[in-house]
């Protein structure tokens, strides 16, 4: 908990936002799902957490893997940890669950994709 890779502290804390009821019940199933087939060594610590507010990433933060696969942060810290997780999939489920693209409106009122795409890709 606290803690991505390298990096430690509260503004590394897992946590999925939800919208409404529906998305928080979908977010704890799941999470209840990876705990209960032992997917991971450890237990999920992802907070589920009701959207308070919604601030997009500056645009050079968007799509930074794809954008910038062989910089060092990513190839010592983010690839390995992607290519373990595919593999822990692949043994504990057999296949990736399928991520439905959310949209948010910031305050200016411009939709932007919060996720996309199927997990671990």
């Amino acid at each position: 908990m606290d803690r991505q890779g390298p990096d430690v502290g509260p503004q590394y804390r897992s946590a999925i936002f939800y919208a409404d009821d529906q998305q928080k019940e979908i977010a704890q199933r799941y999470i209840d799902q990876l705990n209960k087939g032992k997917v991971f060594a450890k237990p999920v610590v992802t907070q589920v957490s009701a959207l308070d507010k919604f601030y997009p990433a500056e645009d050079y933060h968007q799509n930074y893997l794809a954008l910038h696969p062989t910089q060092p942060y990513i190839v010592y810290n983010d690839l390995p940890k992607v290519t373990k997780l595919k593999m822990e999939f692949r043994a504990g489920i057999g296949e990736f669950p399928t991520l439905q693209s959310q949209q948010l409106c910031d305050q200016r009122g411009q939709t932007r994709v919060a996720m996309r795409g199927r997990a671990g890709e």
